[in-house]
């Protein structure tokens, strides 16, 4: 894919997306509904919804207009509330969803405690006082508490559905309706609305928790949002100064020094504006201590700019006129002036807090079969919880002589007393143990959390997909120039045949001028002369050719590219044989330059290894990766780098096309290998998109071309065994969290069936279920590599 087009792409999918706040889910079936319901819009592309955010992200079809509206009735005839993100309500809906919960928590509490102490403490359960007074305040915990899980019960009632609501709400109604018939009636016997309380109040407590739990794990993603200052200080009627007679005027150098005399300097009113307001081409003055306000250029100044927030580099970086700036990034010690480049969604910024909305709000594959399973769980449930009631109330004895037997293998318990209370409290317990929120928060939070910290490293993951693909990855193939190598080749030595020694290196630069290949630009730096060239061409992963104006009026082609392309073109090159032989056991790349079939000169180009790059392959090796280098270069110089870095000789393959690079990772896929590869996200865009995971090595200058699943924000390879090993970690997590989830209520499910389990430890075991899958997911934010 070209730059451009990777750019438009880009910009295209983030104009097309909605975004909307989603009320009233409270499990992962909730966010599958909502999935379905929106997927069902005309025009929908795809969406996800994320359960920890109250999210959806919904991006449409290149072809069709946007229909918000659509959306939001189709989530409402669903049973739920939607409405798009306004400027502020994304940062403070799990603040107001937090606020929500505590105002639960307390009214359960001060309905709660004094029941339990009544009861535990003081022994009033019994007294016909107590039991009076416990309805009262059980029936307020009951409207008010409860009010949130009967609303989400009729919602998914009324559509035909069910929920986490649907559980807790049977639960509570179950203890609270017999108890309250037994008062009504007369009834002898224990009552359970200090049970039916405790319920609404603990599963409170688990949400006020679990919401908490979620703000701080979008910790990551907020710190992004407040990057960017709200204002900016416009510079209006500007005029160009070229005298440094006013130092008051001068944008100076960090030292106070000025840039010198005759540099341009710019200046004039400086007003202070709201962001949106800025437009492309503003000139904008930065201070010492600014934060840069949108993306742009340096027009003048000099000064050190901190990018740690976007790249993870902690060296502040030297700006100069015409050196690129970032939304967020700090001007620390140096006065610029800054020319507009970029505003709004179209900032480097904006395209990062993007993508790590996207991962966490998508769904990996692996979530599908908490999904599946979270879709049939409340019928099945609901029917245990009859099936159990139904066996303690009318075959009390069997039931009893099961629980018994079990009671020497486990604990003691007192299952209720009476055959209609067993009934009603321990179907009561069942409706309370099964939890599929723990299924549904499983896989997103794991996601959201390994998605932060890698943001917080400077490591952007396209999606949860792709965080998913990253940590079963086995092979990691590296591209050479730009990857292993710094990317800036200069030319090393040049052999020229005598009878050309003159006009060899500026035939050679002339033809690579035009080209943007980094071995082209180091030779188009040999001659500033031109010469008079039709129809060129570049042949990708070959070189570049045209036809050349001979004095007979006849035309001759001339070609300058790799030895390879030369050879299959015909030209004869034994004649350089020891030069390409002596440069290549250096690490250097050979290009040459012919006329028709006549070899004029060759180059040998060297690009200097990072510093890094050794220690790379050796963590990669050292856990379990193979690794690879892929090279349109020729053997010798492949050979040179792979020693310098490490990667095994046998791994090593050269004189490979773009497209013999995507066969390649063809051919290690048959092979049950998932392929990493790690290049530049331009030239290797065949081999990025065959492989299983693409890692482009780019500056911030690149995010919004989207090239790769995971782009490096900070351009060394260094974060490459820290993207992939936060990768495993996640999906390691993930798998954690479905066992826990699973093995959960396989356990539990039974337990309160056959009597071991009240409602109340019930409630507080699901509540805890709930907080040990987010608890185990936030671990990930203080993961490090070893």
């Amino acid at each position: 894919m070209e730059p451009e087009k990777i750019h438009n792409a880009a910009h295209s999918t983030t104009s097309r997306t909605t975004e909307l706040l989603v009320s009233g889910m409270t499990c992962g079936n909730c966010a599958r509904h909502v999935t379905e319901a929106i997927q069902g819009v005309p025009g929908v592309h795809s969406a996800t919804v994320s359960l920890d955010s109250r999210r959806a992200s919904v991006r449409w079809s290149a072809e069709t207009e946007q229909n918000p509206s659509a959306l939001i009735s189709a989530i409402e005839e669903e049973g739920y509330g939607a409405k798009i993100v306004e400027a502020d309500s994304a940062e403070t809906h799990g603040e107001h969803q937090l606020a929500g919960w505590q105002i639960n928590l307390w009214i359960g509490i001060l309905g709660t405690a004094p029941l339990m102490i009544g009861e535990w403490i003081f022994g009033l359960g019994m007294e016909p006082a107590f039991q009076w007074a416990s309805f009262v305040v059980a029936a307020i915990v009951q409207v008010f508490a409860g009010a949130p899980f009967y609303r989400g019960a009729w919602n998914q009632l009324k559509i035909g559905s069910s929920n986490m609501d649907t559980l807790v709400a049977l639960g509570s109604t179950t203890a609270f309706g017999y108890s309250a018939w037994a008062i009504l009636s007369g009834h002898d016997g224990h009552l359970y609305f200090m049970e039916s309380a405790a319920i609404i109040t603990l599963i409170s407590v688990g949400h006020w928790m679990e919401s908490r739990v979620s703000v701080r794990a979008s910790g990551a993603l907020r710190k992004l949002l407040n990057l960017a200052p709200q204002t900016a200080k416009r510079i209006s009627h500007a005029e160009s100064v070229n005298s440094l007679s006013r130092p008051s005027d001068t944008l100076s150098h960090p030292t106070g020094e000025g840039r010198g005399e005759g540099t341009s300097k710019l200046f004039g009113n400086e007003t202070e504006v709201p962001v949106c307001e800025l437009k492309i081409g503003d000139l904008v003055a930065l201070h010492p201590g600014d934060r840069v306000p949108t993306d742009g250029e340096v027009e003048a100044g000099d000064s050190a700019v901190d990018e740690a927030m976007l790249t993870g580099e902690s060296v502040p970086v030297d700006k100069s006129a015409r050196s690129r700036l970032y939304a967020g990034t700090v001007n620390l010690n140096g006065r610029l002036v800054m020319r507009v480049t970029a505003t709004g969604e179209e900032t480097a910024l904006a395209h990062i807090i993007a993508a790590v909305q996207r991962a966490q709000t998508s769904r990996a594959n692996i979530q599908r079969l908490g999904d599946r399973v979270s879709s049939v769980f409340v019928p099945i449930i609901v029917a245990i919880a009859i099936g159990a009631g139904l066996w303690w109330g009318f075959s009390p004895d069997s039931a009893a002589r099961v629980h018994d037997w079990l009671a020497g293998f486990l604990w003691h318990a007192h299952p209720p007393v009476g055959t209609l209370a067993a009934a009603f409290i321990i179907a009561a317990a069942v409706l309370i143990i099964a939890c599929p929120c723990a299924m549904g928060l499983a896989t997103p939070a794991a996601i959201m959390a390994g998605s932060n910290a890698a943001a917080q490293r400077g490591i952007l993951i396209r999606d949860g997909v792709a965080l998913e693909k990253a940590g079963e990855v086995t092979a990691v193939i590296f591209d050479k120039t730009g990857t292993l190598t710094l990317g800036k080749p200069q030319v090393a030595k040049t052999w020229e045949t005598p009878d050309h020694a003159d006009s060899a290196q500026i035939l050679a630069a002339a033809l690579a001028k035009n080209s943007n290949h980094p071995i082209s630009q180091a030779v188009a730096k040999l001659s500033p002369a031109e010469t008079l060239f039709s129809d060129w061409r570049e042949m990708r992963g070959a070189g570049v050719q045209a036809k050349l104006a001979a004095e007979n009026g006849e035309s001759k082609l001339a070609r300058l590219g790799s030895l390879n392309w030369l050879r299959e073109s015909g030209v004869d090159l034994r004649a350089g044989e020891n030069f390409v032989a002596e440069w290549s056991s250096h690490g250097a790349t050979i290009v040459g330059l012919s006329v028709e079939k006549n070899l004029r000169a060759l180059f040998a180009i060297k690009d200097t290894v990072k510093s890094g790059a050794a220690n790379v392959v050796a963590q990669l090796n050292r856990r379990g990766f193979k690794t690879y280098l892929l090279t349109g270069d020729n053997a010798l110089t492949a050979a040179s780098i792979a020693k310098q870095t490490g990667i095994p000789a046998e791994n090593v393959f050269a004189e490979v096309r773009p497209e013999q690079k995507a066969e390649f990772v063809k051919k290690l896929q048959s092979q049950r290998e998932r392929v990493a590869f790690v290049g530049d996200g331009i030239n290797d865009a065949p081999a990025l998109e065959q492989a299983d995971l693409g890692i482009a090595v780019s500056r911030a200058s690149d995010v919004a071309r989207e090239a790769a699943d995971i782009i490096l924000l900070n351009s060394e390879i260094e974060a490459v065994p820290e993207s992939l090993g936060l990768a495993r970690a996640t999906l390691r997590t993930i798998k954690q969290n479905l066992f826990w989830a699973f093995f959960y209520n396989a356990i539990g499910v039974p337990l309160a069936a056959l009597g071991f389990m009240s409602p109340v430890l019930c409630a507080a075991a699901m509540g805890f279920s709930d907080l040990i899958v987010i608890g185990n997911a936030l671990r990930l934010r203080r993961w490090k590599l070893r």
